[in-house]
């Protein structure tokens, strides 16, 4: 049973890494910051019948990022809002995980931005270890070809 300061707890300990990690997902710093208010405030409303909150957390911050980018690239494009600068090399990092396959794009945000450990990851995305491995293998051989890198 998962208690409203159950979810505060989470948010205090999760919420900037969770940031990091939907704007290395998306791309985008609006995205990223909508989501995660938005997976809060629906894990507060959805409460005592979460069993695994940071779990639910975690898979439902991708399928809120993923809908909104797909919502954004069918809407008739606008003008960019202008967000913080970035690097250039952060740019062309963010531009090529956006490239990736979604799950090698959330395996390799999981593991690398977020922090977490191979065995985690196949917890929170309901997966094995192996598959998860496969995927961050996949993914920055991938990341390396789009970036010109070939250590």
């Amino acid at each position: 049973m998962t208690r409203p300061s159950d979810i505060e707890g989470l948010y205090r300990g999760e919420g900037q890494r969770l940031w990091r990690a939907m704007l290395a997902f998306t791309g985008n710093p609006e995205v990223a910051s909508d989501t995660v208010a938005e997976v809060f405030a629906q894990a507060l409303r959805r409460g005592r019948e979460l069993d695994s909150p940071e779990r639910w957390i975690w898979r439902a911050a991708f399928k809120i990022a993923s809908g909104e980018m797909k919502r954004m690239r069918s809407q008739a494009p606008s003008a960019d809002s202008p967000g913080p600068p970035m690097e250039e090399s952060t740019v062309e990092l963010l531009d090529a995980l956006a490239k990736l396959p979604r799950s090698q794009r959330v395996s390799v945000v999981l593991h690398h931005a977020a922090g977490y450990r191979v065995a985690e990851i196949a917890e929170i995305l309901g997966t094995s270890a192996a598959s998860v491995k496969v995927h961050l293998l996949r993914g920055r051989r991938r990341l390396a070809e789009l970036l010109g890198d070939e250590t």
